[in-house]
């Protein structure tokens, strides 16, 4: 499996501290299941725990997946600034 991040994504994710592995292990969970939404067409919502801090107070992320071949993080964000993505981010993905 192959894991992907726009140049916008790869952006947020450095600032914010998240570490290429907790990316992988988001996307090793996706295969298992383990997602907040399936928002159709190969389109997640996956939270992402902050550097020393769980998965309720830390990141989303809006990840495509295509099973057995890649995984693209498309968009993050914090909790604590909004609680989910708008109509019109989901239609821009």
């Amino acid at each position: 499996m192959r894991v992907f991040k726009t140049k916008s994504f790869a952006r947020f994710a450095r600032k914010e501290g998240i570490s290429n592995s907790k990316l992988s292990d988001a996307v090793l969970e996706i295969e298992k299941g383990l997602y907040e939404a399936d928002l159709g067409c190969g389109l997640f919502k996956k939270r992402v725990a902050r550097p020393g801090e769980g998965k309720s107070g830390g990141y989303r992320t809006a990840v495509a997946y295509q099973e057995g071949k890649r995984s693209v993080f498309l968009h993050g964000f914090p909790k604590n600034v909004k609680g989910s993505l708008s109509d019109l981010e989901l239609k821009d993905l």
